[in-house]
């Protein structure tokens, strides 16, 4: 027990402060360099879904169309995490259609796997970092199925819709036969309960239609941050 004690770091309160103010400093600066990435690149969308997804899986060809006609019919900018799976389905599907295919990439101990089909990068060491940068200018959130980290992503902006965080952003789920049966549980366990209400399950979108996602993304206001109450703005801009 005394062994194990003497190798226990132990701070004093100023080390302490100087520690957090160092770490609140490289937030800062991490969420700042990210901003400034996103703000070249005003129009965009945003991908979701499983890494583990390869080339032959039917939900990674559906995102690399879905994301070749982001760009070639609305001009869009595609961004997506950066690894394996559906992030690179969506910008293999930018890169293929020349448009700007972007990946905010996460800094790990063992190298993160990048997938080669990304023009320009940000990485972070932060994943809260990361999952800010990756919903916040974005003119509509592209889910298709996935694990716990996509589940995460896509409550977590669902959380920010239902508080009204997010305004006017479309949460699109493409695979139906995956999400009608999370939305099932939804209806079933969550409003008999009284946990979220039945106009809750209409803050997303499920459909896999590119046609009629392509026209939901059409109709949504180009908008620049994230409109958080008193930080950051929302601005409106004629998509013409």
């Amino acid at each position: 027990m005394e062994e194990s004690t003497r190798n226990i770091l132990t701070l004093s309160r100023e080390e302490m402060h100087k520690v957090a103010s160092e770490r609140v400093h490289e937030i800062s600066r991490e969420f700042t360099e990210g901003f400034e990435f996103l703000e070249d690149y005003p129009k965009s969308v945003t991908f979701f879904g499983a890494n583990q997804f390869k080339e032959d899986n039917t939900y990674y060809e559906n995102a690399r169309r879905l994301a070749s006609r982001v760009v070639k019919d609305l001009g869009y900018s595609v961004l997506s995490g950066g690894g394996p799976g559906i992030m690179e389905a969506a910008n293999r599907g930018a890169f293929e259609a020349g448009g700007n295919s972007l990946g905010l990439l996460i800094k790990l101990p063992s190298e993160q796997i990048i997938n080669k089909y990304i023009t320009k990068g940000f990485s972070s060491y932060y994943f809260f970092v990361r999952k800010v940068c990756l919903s916040f200018s974005a003119e509509a959130f592209i889910f298709y199925p996935g694990g716990f980290g996509t589940l995460d992503e896509f409550f977590e902006i669902l959380t920010l819709i239902q508080t009204r965080k997010i305004t006017h952003v479309p949460l699109i789920c493409v695979g139906s036969e995956y999400w009608n049966e999370l939305r099932g549980f939804m209806d079933r366990e969550m409003t008999s309960r009284g946990t979220i209400t039945t106009e809750d399950l209409d803050l997303f979108h499920i459909v896999d239609d590119h046609d009629k996602i392509i026209e939901i993304i059409k109709k949504v206001p180009v908008r620049i941050g994230m409109p958080f109450s008193g930080v950051g703005a929302k601005i409106e801009a004629d998509k013409s």
